[in-house]
């Protein structure tokens, strides 16, 4: 069944399908379970954050990967989420589609704000490590700037923290990377 936005949600939840059906009109969807969630627009901050991650991490990204921002990454269809920030395959960007498989996916970023503290912390990184996804960050915005990596465990199904940086984000997956957290931070955090 195809669902509008202002229907009573589908007895047997919602599904990417009734994602797909709905109007483009800005607002951030995303699917747990087939539970419908509806975050509010991102704030300033955390845009500047997340377009300066990106333009970071573009600057030493291999050929064979991609940045991007903000495109949805379907778990199966019945869970979907958006990272603020992910890496895939220079692969999966060719094909131009407005969603990822997580299998394309070699990093998931996401920046805690107030709606989504445990979503950012406990859900999604539990359900992206199950997916396979090798890596996940969790940017930090209270009381200064936090970047925590994390690195898939695949027989466990469970990320293992591989560093905390307050200074410089200096880690070797998914390569090499190297950037000040001051090059990052928005002018008014």
């Amino acid at each position: 069944m195809t669902a509008a936005l202002h229907d009573i949600p589908p007895a047997d939840g919602w599904t990417t399908d009734d994602l797909d059906a709905l109007p483009e009109d800005g607002l951030r969807r995303e699917l747990l379970d087939g539970v419908l969630l509806v975050s509010p627009s991102p704030t300033d901050i955390h845009q500047v954050l997340a377009g300066r991650l990106m333009v970071a991490l573009e600057q030493t990204c291999p050929g064979n990967l991609h940045v991007t921002q903000a495109v949805e990454v379907r778990i199966n269809s019945r869970r979907s989420f958006i990272p603020d920030v992910l890496i895939t395959t220079d692969d999966a960007a060719s094909r131009h589609a407005s969603f990822y498989d997580p299998q394309e996916v070699q990093l998931a970023v996401e920046i805690v704000s107030p709606t989504s503290q445990s979503m950012d912390r406990v859900m999604k990184p539990a359900l992206y490590a199950k997916a396979g996804i090798p890596n996940y960050w969790l940017v930090e915005t209270q009381g200064g700037l936090t970047v925590q990596t994390y690195k898939l465990d695949d027989e466990d199904e469970v990320y293992q923290p591989s560093g905390t940086f307050t200074d410089w984000i200096k880690i070797d997956q998914p390569w090499r990377i190297e950037i000040p957290i001051a090059k990052l931070r928005p002018r008014h955090l």
